[in-house]
């Protein structure tokens, strides 16, 4: 298998197998994000891919019926690349139902509806949106190449070509004293047109990120535990999507976990409530966990 550099893939993909199309990130900017510093954005020569592709199709426990592209934005290549490297994934492992990977709304601008669906067509049915936030002020220093009105205008294209997408949330992105605006401005994103599955980070500051700088100048304060499960209590009460969601903060940089489908907020809205009472007041006002980086 060729793999260059860092390779991430969401959790919930831990047994899909891993296919190269391109490398590092194509924008490679966002504020928060140094996942992709020291890897240059690449496409890989479709010899590559056709070789893992048949490598996957002998290696694995078959049927495959899931593969997952590598690696920061796949979706950036043009909508015939796409289609190209789909008709060798059918040809060798014809069984595979979906194509999934990382997206950005930034990588919608450049396709139509009518692009889309001919994408999930041949089995781009589902993929993976770092939302962020719904924030309008937030996104405009968050530099993600994207603004309020992409992100509904992606929403929109993806709804009339039926992409199902898991939505990303950063809490804490809007730093000390805004998490509750911050919140009723993301959910009134993910209402728009509901994800499968809405999944929460709490944003950890990295050396070597703008986000990094503005901290250190002032310009960024970030936001303590006890923000952020007010954040998630606030976010669960504004979501309005249908109950079979999967709602998840099960991840290793937020202090409290909750997870059920969103039929169940109520017991989750109880939990975090619970979480606040319970945990000592030293912990709860510590700034992401107290961690030091």
């Amino acid at each position: 298998m060729h793999y260059t550099g860092q390779v991430y893939r969401p959790p919930l993909e831990a047994i899909t197998p891993l296919l190269e199309v391109t490398y590092g990130c194509s924008h490679n900017k966002c504020a928060f994000c140094t996942m992709y510093h020291q890897t240059k954005f690449g496409i890989s020569p479709i010899k590559d891919i056709e070789d893992d592709i048949i490598e996957i199709s002998t290696r694995y426990k078959r049927p495959i019926e899931r593969i997952y592209l590598l690696n920061g934005d796949p979706f950036v290549l043009s909508t015939n690349k796409l289609l190209e490297i789909a008709d060798l994934i059918h040809k060798y492992i014809p069984e595979v139902k979906t194509i999934t990977c990382y997206a950005s709304f930034y990588n919608l601008k450049n396709k139509t509806k009518e692009e889309l669906k001919k994408l999930r067509e041949v089995g781009y049915n589902e993929l993976w949106f770092g939302v962020e936030t719904g924030f309008e002020e937030v996104l405009e220093w968050l530099n993600k190449n994207a603004n309020l009105n992409d992100y509904y205008d992606g929403l929109d294209k993806m709804k009339y070509a039926n992409i199902d997408y898991h939505a990303i949330v950063m809490q804490g992105i809007a730093g000390k004293g805004k998490s509750i605006e911050n919140a009723k401005a993301t959910a009134k994103v993910i209402n728009y047109y509901p994800p499968k599955g809405v999944y929460i980070m709490s944003t950890d500051v990295q050396k070597g990120s703008k986000l990094y700088d503005m901290r250190e100048s002032g310009e960024f304060i970030e936001t303590t535990n006890r923000e952020n499960i007010k954040e998630q209590i606030e976010l669960l009460k504004r979501l309005d999507v249908p109950g079979d969601v999967l709602y998840s903060s099960v991840h290793m940089v937020n202090l409290v976990n909750v997870t059920s489908h969103l039929r169940n907020k109520e017991r989750m809205i109880k939990e975090l409530e619970e979480a606040l009472e319970e945990i000592d007041d030293d912990i709860l006002d510590r700034t992401n966990m107290g961690v030091a980086r």
